[in-house]
C-alpha cells in the first residue's frame, strides 16, 4: 500500500512545490516586460522581453539601498552570533543556574509587538542625534534577533558531545579556544542556519527601517515602496527591483544549502 501512494505523494509534492513557486516565476518574468504589457489582464505571457525595467532601476540609484541593507544585516549578523554563541554555550553545555528563567526572558522579549516599542525607539534615536544613520538600524537589528538565536544555538550546542570539550578542558583549551576551535566547527550547521534567519530577517526589516531612516540609510525594503505612488503601481518596475532585492537572500541559502538543511534538522532524529 505504502509502495502504490509513493507516486501520489510525489506528484503532491511537485504540485505544492510549484504552486508556491509560481509567484516567484510570475514576478521574475514580469520584471522583464514593459508596464503596459504588465498592466493586461489576463496578463500576457509572450509579450516582448526588456532590461528596460531594471535599466530604470539603476538610473534611480538602487545601489545606496542594497548597500546599506547589505551592511545593516552583515555587521547586524555578525554582533548576534558573536553575542548568541556564548550565551547559548553558558546555557546549554555549561548551564548557568535557573537557565530556564533565563530563556524564558529572552522569549518574553518577542512577545511586545514591535510597532509598540516604535515611539519610545524613535524619541530615544531622535534624542541620540542617529536619525538616518545606519548603525541605529544595526544596533535594531541586532537587539531584535539575538532572543531567536539564542534559543536556536542552544538547541544546537545541546547536541554537541561533551567528551570533546571534556578532552579539550583536559589539554587545557581556554573557553575562546573551546568556542573557536572546537565548537564552532562542530555546530556550523546550526551556525549556518542561525545565521541565515537572521540576515533574513534583517535583510527584510521594513518598519524601522522606514520611520528612521530618510535619505543616507534607506533600506532595499524603503526602496520598493518608492513605485506606490498617487499616478499608480508601476508593477513590472516593482517586480524588477523586488526581484534585485530578493537575489543576495537567494543566493546566500543556496551557498549555505547543505549547512542549513543539517542545521534545522539538528537534534530532530536522534
Amino acid at each position: 500500500m505504502t509502495a502504490r501512494l509513493t507516486p501520489l505523494w510525489t506528484f503532491v509534492a511537485w504540485l505544492a512545490t510549484l504552486a508556491f513557486f509560481a509567484p516567484v516565476a510570475w514576478m521574475v518574468l514580469t520584471s522583464f516586460h514593459q508596464e503596459a504589457d504588465a498592466a493586461t489582464n489576463p496578463p500576457s505571457l509572450l509579450a516582448p522581453v526588456t532590461l528596460d525595467q531594471y535599466k530604470l532601476l539603476f538610473s534611480r540609484d538602487i545601489t545606496p539601498y542594497l548597500l546599506n541593507s547589505a551592511m545593516a544585516s552583515i555587521i547586524s549578523t555578525l554582533l548576534v552570533l558573536a553575542l548568541a554563541v556564548p550565551a547559548a554555550y553558558a546555557l546549554s553545555i555549561k548551564p548557568v543556574t535557573k537557565w530556564t528563567d533565563v530563556m524564558f526572558f529572552f522569549l518574553s522579549t518577542k512577545f511586545l509587538p514591535a510597532i509598540a516599542a516604535l515611539l519610545p525607539v524613535y524619541l530615544i534615536v531622535k534624542d541620540a542625534g542617529m536619525l538616518d544613520n545606519v548603525w541605529t538600524l544595526i544596533v535594531l537589528y541586532t537587539a531584535m534577533n539575538l532572543p531567536i538565536a539564542v534559543w536556536m544555538m542552544r538547541s544546537f550546542l545541546a547536541e554537541v558531545p561533551r567528551e570533546i570539550l571534556e578532552a579539550a578542558e583536559v589539554d587545557g583549551a581556554g573557553l575562546p579556544t573551546v568556542l573557536l576551535r572546537i565548537v564552532a566547527p562542530v555546530a556550523m550547521p546550526g551556525l549556518a542556519a542561525t545565521s541565515l534567519i537572521c540576515f533574513i530577517f534583517s535583510w527584510n526589516e521594513f518598519m524601522f527601517a522606514v520611520n528612521l531612516t530618510a535619505t543616507n540609510a534607506s533600506t532595499a525594503p524603503v526602496f520598493l515602496v518608492g513605485f506606490i505612488t498617487s499616478e499608480g503601481l508601476f508593477l513590472a518596475r516593482l517586480c524588477a527591483a523586488a526581484t534585485l532585492v530578493s537575489l543576495p537572500v537567494l543566493i546566500a541559502g543556496f551557498a549555505a544549502q547543505d549547512k542549513l538543511v543539517r542545521g534545522l534538522s539538528l537534534g530532530a532524529v536522534k
